[in-house]
């Protein structure tokens, strides 16, 4: 989430160094490039109007086994982060963490002076010492045109290769293909850019390169440069690749740091609109609505005009993980020798091999936005095999539910048809489509269990409501910037306040005439109101944080979601 200023060189300087770096590495930027935008058309003309696969006529998805998990953390080898892996890892083990990713930034220090090759020898070794870790190398990727994005690589002899020769042919930052004007000729050819470095991923997972890799947008209304119509065209570039966007971003604490001010927001949402910002978005979507973006948050809205296309888009949670609230420990000094003391500023001094000194711990407060991973946000995702490529093929599939605070300890969703062929079988599970015949009763079974213990703030979490929210499928929309789903409401609001241990409610959806999907949220019930297009669609919504000091103390206002299950009627 930091974002420290860096010095990047001029385009023209960067590229050369880029290339010069990919011709030791046997590559051709220019092939590269070539056979990307050959896949980017192709990809655009086979999937775009697909219809959806995968219905499950009968509903007989598998059980599973739900790891906790964070993809989007950073270290020293990163120029705006400060931890050694092994803490990040110590620290992820503490608060119950199955798998975590180390996401660093893109750039040159990255990519070309040691960062990405030193960073992998000890991921490697920490696999080999923590067998019970899953420990994925990935990357935050500058989207050219746009914000920044998880990228998620499967480990192999190839992982550290791809994500080098991804970052300096495809980063935005390090191409300056960043925030151009809206609606502009160098807009349109800067997010081509992304859709075709999208395809390439596609066409490396095709060909066996790499056993997997997926992508999904990091907080993508911080800045409100990504626009609607970018969030699909990443999608349509390969949906098994760009499979989503952080549903909630991470920095959730920085609201209650050490040096918090009035108007400081969960997760560094502080910003307005720009002239690089989407025209659309008003004002309101760059604040946090219960720690939530509010692409998500909103009942209706972009996230939910994704979903009623019929194609899957799922979100995540995690704590991209910087600089911890009010910890005590320190980056370390650089060495007191040349090149550090004649470079001018921490983003030149850390570029020189790609990683930040050690940290120690000074005993006194720092700054810092963030929570440990797996202590405030977590992503549970669903998986049948308890391995790397499980892991990504839960994520792609949207077995996902996130929760802020600890909120619930599990969360069991089955969809079934109430008469008909379905009848004995598991149904299905979040992410899932099932295909049920018209007119037939359907069944959401939700298993919850809560939380018996104190979280890390002191507090017994306490789950108040289970909300339905749903809506008819569609189809695509013929303004690809629509953001809003206007058939989409809160079908039921189950009350569930004082209710403890595992226990199961249920919404029955009777004769069903349309195609629809519908997704899951709640919350702890202490702050919440009509939703941002009013108490007809959504009666008891997130709401958006105030501007006094501690309005934004996340521990007080915790909600969980889940991804949708869509359900196709047949005659």
């Amino acid at each position: 989430m930091c974002t420290g200023a860096d010095t990047t060189p001029p385009r023209s300087d960067s590229v050369k160094l880029a290339d010069q770096e990919l011709k030791a590495m046997g590559m051709s930027r220019r092939r590269i490039l070539q056979s990307a935008g050959i896949l980017a058309a192709g990809s655009a003309a086979s999937t775009a109007f697909a219809h959806p696969a995968g219905a499950n006529p009968g509903g007989n998805d598998p059980q599973l086994t739900w790891l906790v998990g964070d993809h989007h953390v950073h270290t020293q080898y990163s120029h705006d982060a400060k931890y050694l892996i092994n803490q990040q890892l110590d620290a992820a083990r503490r608060f119950g963490v199955d798998w975590l990713a180390f996401t660093e930034h893109s750039n040159f220090g990255h990519a070309n002076n040691g960062g990405a090759v030193n960073s992998n020898k000890e991921i490697q070794a920490q696999r080999a010492a923590r067998p019970e870790l899953l420990i994925f190398q990935g990357l935050e990727w500058y989207i050219p045109a746009a914000e920044h994005a998880t990228v998620l690589v499967a480990p192999g002899p190839h992982e550290v290769e791809l994500l080098r020769t991804f970052e300096l042919v495809w980063d935005g930052k390090l191409n300056q293909w960043e925030k151009p004007t809206p609606g502009t000729a160098q807009a349109e050819t800067f997010e081509r850019k992304a859709v075709e470095a999208i395809a390439w991923l596609a066409q490396q997972r095709r060909s066996g390169y790499i056993d997997d890799v997926v992508a999904l947008a990091n907080h993508p209304l911080r800045l409100g440069i990504d626009s609607p119509h970018e969030l699909r065209a990443w999608r349509d570039a390969a949906r098994d690749i760009m499979i989503g966007m952080e549903g909630a971003p991470g920095a959730q604490g920085s609201g209650v740091s050490t040096f918090a001010r009035a108007g400081d927001q969960r997760g560094e949402y502080t910003n307005n609109p720009t002239q690089y910002s989407y025209p659309g978005y008003p004002a309101d979507a760059f604040r946090p609505y219960g720690g939530f973006d509010w692409a998500t948050a909103t009942v209706g809205g972009v996230w939910d005009s994704m979903l009623a296309e019929g194609l899957p888009f799922w979100i995540t949670s995690n704590s991209d993980n910087h600089l911890t609230v009010k910890d005590t420990w320190k980056t370390g000094a650089y060495p007191a020798e040349e090149p550090y003391l004649s470079l001018p500023n921490e983003f030149d001094r850390w570029s020189v091999t790609g990683k930040r000194p050690d940290p120690y711990d000074t005993g006194e407060l720092q700054g810092g936005s963030d929570y440990w991973p797996g202590q405030f946000s977590r992503l549970h995702t669903g998986v049948t095999d308890h391995s790397y490529t499980g892991v990504l093929d839960a994520m792609r599939r949207g077995r996902m539910w996130v929760d802020h605070g600890h909120l619930l300890q599990g969360l069991e969703v089955r969809v079934r048809e109430v008469r008909g062929n379905g009848g004995g079988r598991n149904g299905v599970t979040l992410g899932s489509r099932i295909s049920i015949r018209r007119g037939a009763d359907v069944e959401i079974s939700i298993t919850v269990t809560t939380t018996g213990y104190r979280n890390s703030a002191g507090i017994l979490p306490a789950l108040a409501h289970v909300d339905v929210i749903g809506g008819p499928v569609t189809g695509s929309p013929a303004d690809r910037d629509a953001m809003r789903a206007p058939g989409t409401t809160v079908w039921n609001q189950i009350d569930v306040a004082g209710r403890t241990g595992t226990f199961t409610v249920k919404h029955t959806i009777r004769d069903l005439q349309e195609s629809c999907y519908f997704r899951l949220r709640g919350s702890d019930g202490n702050r919440h109101g009509a939703g941002y297009y009013g108490a007809s669609v959504d009666p008891a919504g997130p709401l958006r944080h105030g501007n006094n000091l501690g309005d934004a103390d996340p521990w007080t206002d915790t909600w969980f979601y889940a991804n949708p299950v869509f359900i196709d009627v047949r005659s």
